[in-house]
Formats: structure tokens, sequence, C-alpha cells
């Protein structure tokens, strides 16, 4: 790995000798003696050239890099950004072995139609087949062995994390080691095309409730741990804009339809596809946005949905201050800090991009201004939120190349603003009380089974008390157990009932029927 690093001049790069201290400056120049000149290329499209080289788990770390703006700066980001995991594909033969291996016949699932190689990636690669000779289907198969390749290429990862840390202090605040389990576990999913395939049917029902967003079905019959079969979709990739445009293509209505058929999965369901790059979005015959490959999916539980929707909907209407307190809340600031400090940082970010033209607000721009503020305050990346940052500055690059003056603000506008009002406003907050005095009152119903067990916890204290001391030992215990439970119980409904500025409202009848959505 070493080596091919050296050889692209990518391990500590002519380009980043200043920010160096002496000693890496020094090996910087020794390092150069055994690099390759590499005239007109970027620091960023050098690692990208080294990493598709070192091989697929390489590349995905590149992929995720490309997410990480405020690990290698703007420019680089963007440079890995254009990396794409494309590799010469093994041979039909193979492909038709693995199949074999795993259902035990091709020609009775699909035929005579199994077609070479249609497009190639660093994990698995796609075919085209018509079984019974009726509508197409696309055959996704894993490569041979490549789940030992990668496991070996995730070892030298982690090791590497690992001594990134320790030599090097300042890196903790970024988790490299938990950037790495996150870019392990997504390839561990990768290597298992069922957990894949579950994932585009789950993604299928999520896409469908809005429409921004079409997924082909998956052919179960077909499909396997190594093997996955879905309906083909005919129509152009987003990376052929001359395509589109024949094709009659409205570029700014697709861009607008990237951005919210995103963030509707994020918010809504908390289950998003988190690699939205051009080749995975097809604009189909049919007029609708296709997306496919379902290997990379991201999660995010409704804290932290509710985090994005306030953080979004505070900047959309400058409200600083919110947005401040939403971190505090979230335990994203460490207590030292206040409010106001916080929320004058955040003012510093926001003020510049009002006013000006779409073309000139970078979301990757702001999302490394916020990182420079996270780490003024001393705040730990979330690792939770790496996945969603990353689609995020996806997400923008994919629309701004679709239509250079793509307003991501506009466009999330009305997918925020509708979680906003359905979560945070009077229903919402209704229906949660209800909830939570639901769990009170269970509670309430299950206190004499708690209290006959703590009465059977004190009997069994001491197993053969006389009759004169067993009663007084018996209901001092009792009594004792009982009070504390009771506290327990009652300090737990107050933490969790909803807390009011003015005084407490009495109940109607019509709060008692649940709200529907």
């Amino acid at each position: 790995m070493a080596a091919i690093l050296l050889r692209y001049d990518a391990l500590l790069p002519a380009e980043y000798q200043s920010r160096l201290p002496w000693w890496a400056q020094a090996l910087s120049k020794f390092f150069r003696l055994f690099a390759r000149p590499r005239r007109g290329q970027s620091p960023g499209e050098r690692l990208a050239t080294a990493l598709e080289k070192l091989g697929p788990a390489y590349v995905k770390l590149g992929q995720f890099l490309a997410t990480r703006p405020d690990f290698i700066g703007v420019t680089a980001a963007q440079d890995l950004a254009r990396l794409k995991d494309r590799l010469p594909p093994f041979s039909r033969e193979k492909a038709l072995d693995t199949i074999n291996a795993e259902f035990g016949s091709t020609v009775d699932l699909f035929g005579e139609t199994f077609s070479e190689a249609m497009a190639a990636a660093s994990i698995a690669q796609v075919h085209q087949a018509r079984p019974n000779r009726q509508h197409a289907v696309a055959v996704k198969i894993l490569r041979p062995n490549i789940e030992k390749k990668m496991a070996r290429e995730m070892g030298a990862l982690h090791f590497g994390a690992r001594l990134i840390e320790f030599f090097i202090p300042s890196s903790r605040r970024l988790e490299p080691v938990n950037f790495i389990e996150t870019v392990s576990t997504a390839m561990e999913r990768e290597l298992d095309l069922r957990l894949e395939a579950g994932a585009a049917a789950e993604f299928k029902e999520v896409a469908e409730k809005d429409g921004f967003l079409s997924v082909p079905s998956i052919d179960w019959a077909r499909s396997g741990k190594r093997v996955m079969t879905l309906d083909w979709i005919d129509g152009t990739a987003l990376t052929d804009h001359v395509g589109l445009r024949a094709a009659g293509a409205d570029l700014p209505g697709l861009a607008i339809s990237v951005t919210r058929g995103f963030l509707a999965a994020a918010l809504d369901h908390g289950f998003f596809h988190a690699d939205m790059h051009e080749g995975n979005l097809i604009y189909g015959r049919d007029g609708k946005l296709w997306i496919v490959d379902f290997g990379i999916m991201g999660r995010i539980g409704h804290k932290e949905r509710r985090y994005l929707a306030e953080i979004l909907y505070g900047f959309l209407r400058r409200d600083y201050k919110r947005v401040a307190e939403v971190h505090q809340e979230a335990g994203y600031v460490p207590e030292k800090f206040t409010v106001e400090e916080f929320a004058q940082a955040l003012r510093a970010i926001g003020e510049p991009i009002f006013g000006k033209t779409a073309d000139q607000v970078s979301m990757s721009k702001l999302l490394l201004q916020l990182f420079d503020i996270t780490h003024m305050f001393g705040m730990h990346l979330r690792p939770e939120l790496v996945m969603l940052q990353k689609t995020m500055v996806q997400v923008e690059g994919v629309s701004r190349t679709l239509d250079p003056r793509h307003d991501m603000w506009a466009a999330a506008r009305p997918i925020v603003e509708r979680w906003v009002r359905r979560e945070l406003g009077a229903e919402s907050t209704a229906r949660r009380a209800i909830d939570e005095a639901g769990a009170g009152l269970g509670a309430l119903r299950r206190l004499p089974q708690t209290l006959a067990a703590l009465e059977g916890a004190a009997n069994a204290i001491r197993s053969t008390p006389s009759a004169a001391e067993r009663v007084p030992f018996q209901w001092r215990h009792f009594w004792v157990g009982a009070v504390a439970g009771v506290m327990t119980m009652l300090a737990l409904m107050v933490s969790n009932a909803p807390r009011s500025s003015g005084p407490m409202q009495p109940t109607s009848v019509e709060a008692k029927t649940p709200v529907k959505r």
C-alpha cells in the first residue's frame, strides 16, 4: 500500500509540505525521490488513481473520504468524489459458476439469455437476462473470492486508523477509527446480496410514498447471498447529459427530485440511499427517475432526524439561536459554552449565504465551515451522521451537475417544513403527551406486581426467620421497597412528561382519541 501511495506522491504530497512539521517535510522530500512525475494532477486526483490501483476496499474508502472535507480539504474531497469503482469484468463462465453454486442450475433460472457483463464494479458486476424469454432482468453477481480480499484490505485500514489516532492526537476529534468502522460495516453488508435485496424492497416502499424516486422490484426466486435479480431499467444514466436532453428530460426538475427524494426518505422515514451518484440514477423511458444499487444505505433515528430538520429549518429562517439550542439539547456542545456564543458562530456561517444566487452557495463548503465551528467548540463528530453528511454533499453535486443554478435550500424547504409541522406542531405534541401518559399509567398498573416482587425478594433474604421476628422484618423491607418503587416511577413519569412554558391545561375528551396522520 505504502509503495503505491509513494509512487503517486499521495502519501505526503508536495502541495501540503508547508503545513507539515519539519520532520514530515524531510520525509516528504525523501518520498518524492520514489514518485513518478504527475504533472498537472492535484493531490486528490493522484490519491484517487492510487486508491484505484490498491483495490475495492480502498476505492470505497476514497468514496467515503470524499464526504469528509473536514478531514482532507474541500478540493481533495471534490477530486475524490469523481472516483468510480469501475473495473474490468470477470468472465461470463465464472458468473454462471457462481449462479450454479448458489441455486444448482442456470438454465432453469435464466434460460440461454444470460449476457456478458453489462457493467463491472469493484465488488460485483451486472448481467442482463430474459427468464422465459419475457421481460429483461438485471442479475448482480459478487466477484469471486471478494470476501477474503475485502477482509485483508479492511484489516490494513483498521491498523492504519489506529496508528493515526496514536501518533496524531489531534485527529481523535475526527474519529478516524470510527470512520473506518463505518466504512467496514457498509462493506460487510455489500458482501451479502440478500441484505441488499431487503434494503431495495424496503426503500421501494419508502420511495413510493412521495414518488420523487422509483425503485425496481426484486425477483426473490432468483436472489441469494451472492446473486441478486431485479427489474432491468431502460433509460439514460444521469451521467449522460447529451442523452438526457435528447430524451427530453427536464434537468432542473430532475435536480429537484434528487434533492427531495433524499430528504423525504431521510427525514420522514430515517432510511435513505447513501450512494446517490449519477451512475446510480437513471432517467427511464417512462419519464420516472429510477435509483439502483442498494449496497450502501443509511439509517438515522428520530432524535437525529429532529436534529437535522431543526437545523435546516433554523438556517432557512435565520434563527441561529434555535440552531444553537438544538445542538445543545442534543448534547453536541460542551456545557462550558453558552447558547449565545454558539449562535454567534453559526450566524457567521449562515448570514453570508443569504442574498446570493443558488450557484454561489455550496453545501459542501457550508459543511466545512460547520466542521471548523465544531472544532472551535470542541465538538466530536457524530458517527451516526457521517453517512448523512456524505450523502448531502453527494446529492448537491448531482443536482448542481444537472442544473448549475439548482437552489438546494429552496428544494429542501417544503420537505423540511412538512416535517416540522407534523413532528413539532400542536397535533404531534398532543399525541406524544397521550403516548407518554399511557406509558405512565401502564407503569402504575404494574405497581402491584412490582411490589409483590419486592416483597418476595425481602422474604428470600432470610430463609428461616422465627415467627416472632418474621412480621416486622417483612413489613420494614416491604415499605422501604414500596416507597422507593413509587418514587422511582413518579420520577420517571415527571421526567418523561411534556414540558410547557405555561400552566398545564386539562385534557379534553377529544384528545383521548388517537390522532391519525
